[in-house]
């Protein structure tokens, strides 16, 4: 048999210890520990996911959107507006339309729009002559409302938002009821539940209650001017506010 020669014997020691070398490097992580911390970081950092549209508002703040709702006019779905948990807007990004719906509608969904914030609530009042967009509305407010939830629940110690209706305030054109919402005994929303209506009436309560109800929010008391044109509706307006604000301790 042939010897091997020592030559040779040292070529095949050194490739045999060069491949263990190489081995061994390729077992080492694709990253090093510094680098995998820096993603993990990044990786909490990072902001949540999209909402999907608005399906869930983050932290109790942002935009979310109902359910849609299938009336017999058309279908109805509500987007709030919400933040530190509480409602703070509410339209209707669809509504019945075409025909007299057009009409509803325009005289339905600020009304509605105006006591889901008012109330913070899905416990609102229809509004005459548009029944079944109201209650298309409501729905699509509460199943918007389930979807907050979650998120003002984490609010903790903040003060609990709650509505007071006034008493109805009889006037010459009508009657008019106030309905507030308090939280930590400020107001923060204010809407009429009733109003006169009817003729000329219609014109004076849409160019009135507005302003009555941002004046209402914004003064925190029924100490409010009187919208000209509108004297008796305005008269009505802060007495049912003031009884309203004595029943919410002032």
């Amino acid at each position: 048999m042939r010897k091997s020669h020592p030559i040779r014997r040292v070529v095949l020691a050194t490739a045999a210890t060069v491949s263990g070398v190489v081995l061994l490097l390729s077992l080492k992580p694709a990253s090093d520990p510094a680098s995998a911390s820096a993603v993990g970081a990044a990786a909490q950092q990072s902001p949540q996911g999209g909402t999907g549209g608005g399906a869930q508002a983050s932290a109790g703040s942002g935009t979310v959107t109902g359910d849609a709702t299938q009336t017999q006019y058309g279908t109805v779905q509500v987007r709030l507006t919400v933040a530190g948990g509480k409602v703070t807007g509410a339209e209707a990004v669809q509504a019945p339309k075409g025909g007299l719906s057009d009409q509803k509608t325009a005289m339905a969904v600020p009304k509605l729009n105006q006591e889901a914030v008012a109330a913070q609530s899905a416990q609102i009042d229809s509004v005459s002559g548009a029944t079944y967009t109201s209650t298309g509305y409501k729905k699509s407010l509460q199943s918007a409302l389930d979807k907050v939830k979650p998120s003002s629940a984490s609010a903790g110690g903040a003060a609990q938002a709650r509505t007071v209706t006034g008493k109805v305030a009889q006037i010459q054109y009508g009657p008019v009821q106030v309905r507030v919402t308090v939280a930590g005994g400020k107001v923060t929303g204010a809407a009429a539940v009733q109003a006169p209506k009817g003729g000329l009436s219609d014109q004076k309560t849409a160019m009135a209650i507005p302003r009555l109800n941002q004046e209402a929010v914004a003064a925190g008391n029924a100490d409010i001017d009187a919208v000209s044109g509108a004297t008796y509706t305005s008269t009505g307006y802060k007495q049912s506010l003031q009884s309203a604000l004595d029943q919410a301790g002032g």
